[in-house]
């Protein structure tokens, strides 16, 4: 898995732009809101992502994966290797961490983007 990959899969969705946050983390966003955090230069290379409330304890306990320090009462999960997830779980959770963001959204900037 590179971030080559995760980069394809963020941009097969409508809407999104990317940054560099926190000086050297690849961010991609939704309506000015992150989606999903990289850290490209880390090694291995990590991300993180958001995800729903009620399967975060199960997501969590998968080999590979942790609560996001200082945001993990928000849902968020940090994968400290993103080789330990595969395209098509990667696909899942970065599509699920994008709707999750995009739903809190103002409607007016929603329907300016399309969903």
């Amino acid at each position: 898995m590179t971030i080559e990959t995760l980069q394809e899969i963020c941009y097969s969705l409508p809407g999104v732009t990317q940054d560099i946050k926190f000086d050297d983390h690849l961010c991609f966003n939704i309506g000015g809101k992150t989606f999903l955090f990289t850290h490209p230069d880390g090694v291995p290379p990590s991300a993180s992502f958001k995800v729903l409330a009620e399967d975060f304890e199960e997501i969590i306990a998968k080999d590979g994966l942790e609560p996001q320090p200082y945001v993990a009462r928000y849902k968020w999960v940090l994968a400290k290797d993103i080789s330990s997830l595969n395209k098509k779980d990667w696909e899942h959770y970065i599509k699920q961490s994008y709707k999750l963001i995009a739903a809190k959204l103002p409607a007016k900037l929603k329907k300016e983007l399309g969903l």
